[in-house]
């Protein structure tokens, strides 16, 4: 089958990989001129790391990816007020299969396995799609019109796929109250190599990260119920100052940074939530059909099982379009609203409402040090309740 993939992050690469595998010919196509650097930094575990492992990836993963020996709460004046070793408490709950990576390395690693054999279309996007049952004529923002067996949206939290077949972003996304901003900078000072570094306040947190280089990623969560304005960095830039403005620590002198942040990402914490991922020959995969949210920390690998499930339907039921999407959504619904259940409650510990949801915050971070207490905790959100599939094509 000729399959249009649109978007080139995490399930877009992935799906296009199996689909390779097993014979048919993935065309990917990416709004951006380039691969997107920049962004945050995500924990890897779980079912999607087994699906790397799958793909013969993890190697590359660990060699680019960051083992934190420390997470750490300051105080406004920088004194350790809790921490716990994520090495111990979390690598041991999974196993040994974790890792911290940039969400842009997993994408350009995942982008590596299939470069060179997947036709891939930069700087570039759909315009229309027209599903007359037996293709999908595809009209692009800049390339001819094409047609295609099956059209796959992969784009994301603000999908134009799923714009274009399903109706509006509002119709489906939850927002979550929390608006995450993300950027890099070369030479900041202090670093504190391979600690997480986190003050938090009511209704904000800071992040700080050493990566290598001598650069350093900071990522700031804040409560807010204004508007977004997407497509214009520097009034994202003025809004994250504006919100931030009351907060201390190192918050001040990393904001005045910002002119020289090499790359930066800000955007809601939402949710999308479907009775359906597909319509016709139309499906959609990822966080544009079931994103659980930055606040889930599992986005990433959830995209990633996502699209093998899909390539494993379509090869389990011999391309019956139909058939396969019902089973990929009848495998994997109750697994991923149950992740977005578990989301909602989780923003009091990446911006706290009030002092008291603060304190227990912080209680919480110093006794994850106790081993019950962390096992209490995590383990459970850290072994998926699925059994993946064989890989399709074997």
């Amino acid at each position: 089958m000729r399959v249009l993939i649109v978007g080139a992050g995490i399930a877009g690469p992935t799906l296009a990989y199996w689909l390779r595998r097993m014979g048919h010919e993935p065309t990917l196509v990416e709004r951006a001129s380039r691969l997107r650097e920049g962004g945050y930094i995500v924990d890897f575990w779980g079912s999607g790391f087994e699906v790397a492992e799958r793909m013969g990836i993890v190697p590359r993963l660990l060699e680019e990816g960051y083992h934190f020996r420390e997470a750490r709460e300051v105080s406004k004046s920088g004194r350790r007020i809790a921490h716990f070793d994520p090495l111990h408490v979390i690598e041991g709950a999974a196993a040994g299969r974790y890792i911290t990576v940039g969400r842009s390395d997993l994408a350009r690693i995942i982008y590596e396995a299939i470069e060179g054999d997947v036709e891939t279309i930069l700087g570039d996007t759909v315009e229309s799609l027209d599903d007359d049952g037996d293709r999908v004529r595809v009209a692009f923002a800049h390339g001819a019109e094409r047609e295609f067996d099956l059209v796959v949206g992969a784009d994301g939290l603000h999908s134009r796929v799923r714009r274009l077949v399903f109706g509006p972003e509002a119709e489906y996304e939850k927002y979550l109250g929390i608006t995450i901003a993300a950027f890099d900078l070369d030479g900041y000072r202090p670093r504190d190599e391979l600690v997480a570094v986190t003050h938090t306040e009511v209704g904000a947190q800071a992040l700080r990260l050493a990566l290598r280089d001598g650069a350093t990623m900071f990522c700031f969560t804040f409560r807010y119920a204004g508007d977004m304005p997407y497509d214009d960095v520097a009034a994202q830039q003025a809004l994250l100052r504006e919100q931030l403005s009351g907060i201390e620590w190192e918050v001040p002198g990393i904001l005045d940074q910002l002119p020289h942040a090499r790359t930066f990402y800000m955007d809601r914490a939402s949710q999308i939530r479907m009775p359906s991922w597909s319509r016709g020959r139309v499906a959609l995969v990822g966080d544009a059909g079931a994103c659980p949210s930055f606040l889930a920390g599992q986005g990433s690998a959830l995209a990633m099982v996502e699209a093998y499930v899909l390539a494993s339907e379509l090869d389990r039921t011999h391309c019956d379009h139909e058939a396969a999407f019902a089973g990929y959504h009848r495998q994997l619904a109750s697994l991923v609203l149950k992740k977005q259940d578990a989301a909602i409650g989780l923003g009091a510990a990446f911006a706290p409402h009030n002092r008291m949801q603060l304190l227990l915050r912080n209680t919480v971070v110093g006794l994850m040090g106790i081993p019950f207490v962390a096992n209490l905790a995590m383990g459970r959100s850290l072994r998926d309740p699925i059994r993946l599939p064989p890989p399709p094509g074997g």
